[in-house]
Order: C-alpha cells, then sequence, then structure tokens
C-alpha cells in the first residue's frame, strides 16, 4: 500500500471522528445571516453548520485539485522536425 494513501486515509479519518464529536456535543441552534444570498438568517444545529461547511470546502478543495486525466505537470513543446 502506498504510505502518501495511507496518510491520507487516516487524516480524513480524524476529521471526520472530528465532524462526528461536533456533532455529539453541539447541539445548540445557531444563526447564519448572508445578506447578499439569503434574503433571511437561517438558524440551524451548530453541527449541521459545521457538516456544511466542511463539504463545502471539500468540494472547494476538490474543483480546485482536479487535474487532467493524462497527467503530467502540463503540456510540453516539441520540436518541430523541418529540413531547415
Amino acid at each position: 500500500m502506498n504510505a502518501k494513501l495511507l496518510f491520507k486515509t487516516v487524516f480524513l479519518m480524524l476529521i471526520l471522528l472530528l465532524l462526528v464529536m461536533m456533532g455529539m456535543n453541539n447541539k445548540s441552534p445557531v444563526s447564519f445571516a448572508l445578506p447578499p444570498i439569503l434574503p433571511k438568517a437561517v438558524t440551524q444545529p451548530a453541527a449541521l453548520m459545521y457538516f456544511g461547511f466542511f463539504a463545502v470546502g471539500v468540494i472547494t478543495g476538490t474543483v480546485l485539485t482536479a487535474g487532467r486525466a493524462s497527467g503530467g505537470a502540463g503540456t510540453s513543446v516539441k520540436p518541430s522536425k523541418s529540413g531547415k
């Protein structure tokens, strides 16, 4: 097994453990306001807010790090075979 993959898996499990712990211990409702997008404040349990922000962060990170299927660091320019 690849050590990098193992490290990433353990790290993800620790983050998910933190989410479970926050969900178990933060049951009080919190208010979230974002006037340009939400016309009125949203009141939800704190654990759902944590999970929502975590999900947005994971999706953002996935989109930003999504690479090409071909792999490699970029396009390389090959010299042309001209007769000159």
